[in-house]
């Protein structure tokens, strides 16, 4: 068992907060007005812009100071190894498209893994005003607030968010998926950040949220967030979050979600 006091997971909160502070601020108040692409990834609408790298930069810098042993795997390119034990898994704004159009759910994503296992979780929300954090076995807080998943409803009273991939071929499969599941649920939300909804999730704002296509960095924090505020987390039945689907949702909910998408192929083309 993890020990939320122990003194290296409090040194470990007490780095990410202050690299998510200093990136969401860089990013709140430093955004262009003339803000353009610098780059593209899986699609030309999956893009990239220069304060993203700047951010990523930033924030690895930090931690190359405060923790030169470290591992580190970024979403923009970011990767070392390290000699520790600890890998920091870094998304520098989680939500670019939004933060690219000047839309608010965006999100600096922060998480420490010990031996693999994420220990410490930050999503800074600048926009927003909000900083989400957890500690393995500590609980999830929101600013400096315990927070909780709502208790599950029935199905089809259920507010649910997703997201979809920027490769045509397969968001025409998740647009499918969501038609399907649609007539099943309350409603479906899709903000364009998955650590924020999963911190939405935590905060009860959310009753579930499933999405196809996350990477490590996309979910390190966030899920970590989730779990600690209540919720499961998990892939397809009985497999943790990975690429091919991630849900979270609390007990009650998770598993009718999970296996509906499961029925629905929600994992594949």
């Amino acid at each position: 068992m993890t020990d939320p006091r122990d003194p290296l997971l409090t040194e470990l909160l007490g780095v990410a907060l202050e690299a998510g502070r200093r990136a969401g601020a860089l990013l709140r108040d430093g955004r262009p007005a003339d803000l353009g692409v610098a780059a593209t990834k899986s699609s030309p609408i999956d893009v990239v812009t220069e304060m993203d790298i700047a951010a990523e930069k930033l924030i690895t810098d930090f931690l190359a100071e405060r923790r030169p042993h470290d591992g580190l795997l970024g979403e923009e390119g970011a990767a070392t190894e390290g000699t520790s034990g600890i890998r920091w898994v870094v998304d520098p704004l989680d939500g670019t498209v939004n933060y690219l159009y000047g839309l608010p759910t965006w999100a600096v994503s922060i998480a420490a893994e010990r031996d693999g296992r994420a220990v410490v979780g930050v999503v800074e929300a600048p926009v927003r005003g909000e900083t989400f954090r957890a500690v393995l076995g500590g609980g999830a807080f929101l600013n400096d607030r315990p927070v909780r998943c709502r208790p599950a409803p029935p199905l089809d009273q259920a507010l649910v968010s997703t997201g979809f991939n920027y490769v045509a071929a397969v968001r025409a499969h998740q647009a499918d998926v969501a038609q399907r599941l649609i007539p099943r649920l309350r409603d479906i939300r899709r903000s364009g950040s998955a650590a924020v909804d999963l911190c939405d999730v935590a905060a009860g704002r959310l009753d579930g949220y499933y999405e196809r296509g996350l990477h490590p960095w996309d979910l390190a924090a966030g899920a970590l967030i989730a779990r600690e505020a209540g919720a499961l987390t998990g892939g397809r039945p009985g497999t943790p979050p990975t690429g091919e689907l991630t849900v979270a949702a609390p007990p009650g909910l998770f598993e009718p979600l999970q296996a509906l998408l499961e029925d629905f192929g929600a994992w594949h083309d």
